[in-house]
């Protein structure tokens, strides 16, 4: 098992209603992965970043969820690259 740290920089002056419908959005999506363990959607408008940890059975899953359709979502939607760590 690893844990996955993915991180973007948020757009100036997004609300916090903004965000939480931006990550309810997305549940569905992760909801019945196979491969995820565990997610934690985390922001911090003060300081314009927002994310997600995940906990998947190996790096090659995360990589495989978030690979460019990923990238894209976070591009369109917050106008920012998604960063990755892996644990």
């Amino acid at each position: 098992m690893i844990t996955e740290i993915v991180l973007f920089d948020l757009p100036a002056g997004i609300t916090r209603e903004r965000m939480l419908a931006q990550f309810r959005e997305s549940i569905p999506r992760w909801r019945d992965n196979p491969d995820l363990l565990r997610k934690h959607m985390i922001f911090d408008l003060a300081r314009g970043k927002g994310g997600g940890v995940y906990l998947w059975r190996s790096v090659a899953d995360a990589k495989r969820w978030h690979g460019e359709a990923f990238r894209q979502r976070i591009l369109a939607a917050f106008g920012s690259e998604p960063s990755y760590q892996y644990f």
